[in-house]
């Protein structure tokens, strides 16, 4: 019993250093790029804007999906890891 109990706890701890690694990334795209450092980004031009505005407007989103998925494919090998996968 104890050794379920230690394999759900290693389970949560890298289902949460996941979550926690993918909102750092969200937070540095969405906040860093797109607000903070947008004035260091404003010399650089993406499709005809710079690059802060293009991360506000679209990187943050394509940064968002990908991430989604990221997510889904390493939960699943987490679930696999830890034998916890659907069938």
């Amino acid at each position: 019993m104890s050794g379920h109990s230690y394999d759900a706890e290693n389970y949560w701890k890298a289902n949460l250093r996941l979550i926690f690694g993918s909102l750092i990334i969200w937070a540095l795209v969405s906040y860093g790029a797109a607000i903070l450092l947008r004035p260091m980004l404003a010399g650089i031009e993406v499709g005809g804007t710079d690059l802060g505005f293009w991360f506000a407007q679209q990187g943050s989103i394509i940064t968002f999906i990908i991430l989604i998925f990221f997510y889904a494919w390493r939960m699943n090998k987490i679930d696999e890891k830890f034998g916890v996968h659907e069938e």
